[in-house]
């Protein structure tokens, strides 16, 4: 997601959006792969159904976040502000409850999605990494 960070914060909402919406479909498309190869649905009906439900879901997913995360930061007008990363995560987990029916599994995902996500910005303010030779 290279694409992702170049540029402030708050700014060109609908490429941002467009661009976690195809990282949220691919990331779909993966988990789809792995389930079908793993619980091997019936048909390749159901498997196309599998496919295609985990796909949408998660480009909504991507979508959701990208949208909520860059009119936060226009409307906090904190463009730099990790909450909005928090805001836009709790936002793609609430609707992962909606599409689970279920209060719990949306504030769980509220929680997980919007501090991975904070840490996430974090991360990438602070020069973190999670591969290649240490900095010292």
């Amino acid at each position: 997601m290279a694409g992702y960070w170049d540029g402030p914060e708050g700014e060109q909402c609908p490429q941002r959006t467009w661009l976690a919406t195809r990282v949220g479909a691919a990331a779909g498309l993966v988990g789809a792969a792995y389930r079908i190869i793993l619980l091997r649905p019936g048909s390749a009906l159901a498997a196309l159904q599998t496919a295609a439900a985990d796909s949408v879901t998660m480009a909504t997913l991507g979508a959701v976040f990208g949208l909520t995360t860059c009119l936060s930061a226009q409307v906090r007008e904190k463009p730099e502000d990790p909450l909005n990363y928090f805001i836009g995560g709790c936002a793609a987990g609430a609707v992962l409850g909606a599409r689970a029916h279920s209060y719990l599994t949306g504030t769980t995902a509220c929680l997980g999605l919007g501090f991975t996500a904070a840490l996430a910005k974090i991360g990438n303010k602070e020069g973190w990494r999670l591969t290649g030779p240490p900095k010292l």
